[in-house]
């Protein structure tokens, strides 16, 4: 009885012996495997995550814990690669891919000096300018005169302008015609209103504002009795059949200017062709201005006022 009772405590203990060294041979190859797993994550950069209600004492796989973080390889997405693309060719430059903003009115700046005369001096900026631009210069040319700077309407690409430009010497026409036909109605409704007298008036143009002057002219002949040329060139392909003989021009052109100066001679042509009186001269500049316009011009005007008056 003894006997069978040691054979069966015997037994007992060699198979929670073999259960207890299975058991710690699981926990151990848990402990391997995901040191094993960990090393797996951190050589592929996955964070591990936990897996909820996943046995205590089963282990987790490394390929189950990689499938729950973020994959190591990327995914194949089976997506079309995408067309590649020119690159965009430049423009030619007489296409005109330009912004270009026509405001409603023109802005207009009046300077009245102390003892002002009856005289009045239009003054047009030129391209990148704006009311402001010319009235320094005006100043000097005719000190008691009153200065009206007008801003032209078309804004392109930023710069204040009064018509349209395609190139540097080429311009749209249409945009031209409007825009002097716009600033024909504002002159004759300053008249109408008494605000002006064209018969006491002169226009002072500068580049891209004595271009629509000369284009004025001719459009609208009439309106123009004197104006001074700045820098100016001839800017209309076709030029109505009209007489300028009541008209006078003083055109300055600068010696250096070699854009414009080698393009006022059609434009004096022109005018002549027409009737129109003209003084012309070339003076030793660029295309800025200087003392030697505002010295020429303010004698010009001189004469030309008196004469007006006799």
């Amino acid at each position: 009885m003894a006997k069978k009772a040691f054979i069966s405590t015997l037994t007992l203990l060699v198979f929670l012996g073999t259960a207890g060294a299975a058991s710690a041979r699981d926990l151990s190859d848990c402990e391997r495997n995901g040191s094993q797993a960990r090393l797996a994550a951190a050589a592929t950069k996955v964070e591990q995550q936990p897996m909820a209600g996943f046995p205590a004492r089963d282990c987790p796989s490394p390929s189950a814990n990689a499938r729950a973080g973020t994959p190591a390889e990327p995914i194949a997405t089976n997506k079309a690669a995408l067309p590649k693309v020119p690159a965009p060719t430049a423009l030619p430059a007489e296409v005109g891919a330009s912004s270009v903003i026509h405001t409603r009115d023109f802005t207009v700046l009046v300077k009245q000096p102390e003892k002002a005369t009856a005289e009045t001096l239009i003054l047009l900026h030129g391209s990148g300018g704006d009311e402001t631009t010319l009235m320094s210069l005006a100043s000097r040319i005719a000190p008691r005169a009153v200065l009206m700077g007008v801003r032209g309407r078309v804004v392109q690409d930023g710069k204040k302008r009064w018509y349209k430009r395609i190139t540097p010497t080429r311009f749209d026409q249409n945009d031209i015609r409007g825009e002097a036909n716009a600033f024909a109605s504002f002159l004759q409704g300053m008249v109408k209103r008494q605000k002006l007298d064209l018969d006491h008036t002169t226009f002072l143009g500068y580049s891209n504002g004595a271009n629509l002057l000369a284009a004025l002219s001719v459009l609208h002949p009439g309106l123009v009795e004197r104006a001074i040329l700045l820098r100016p060139m001839s800017v209309l392909d076709k030029v109505p059949q009209v007489s300028l003989s009541g008209t006078r021009f003083l055109i300055i052109a600068g010696d250096t200017d070699l854009t414009y100066a080698p393009l006022a001679p059609a434009l004096e042509a022109m005018l002549r062709d027409h009737g129109a009186r003209l003084d012309t001269h070339t003076i030793k500049a660029n295309h800025g201005l200087g003392d030697e316009d505002a010295r020429i011009a303010g004698e010009w005007l001189t004469r030309s006022t008196a004469v007006s008056l006799n």
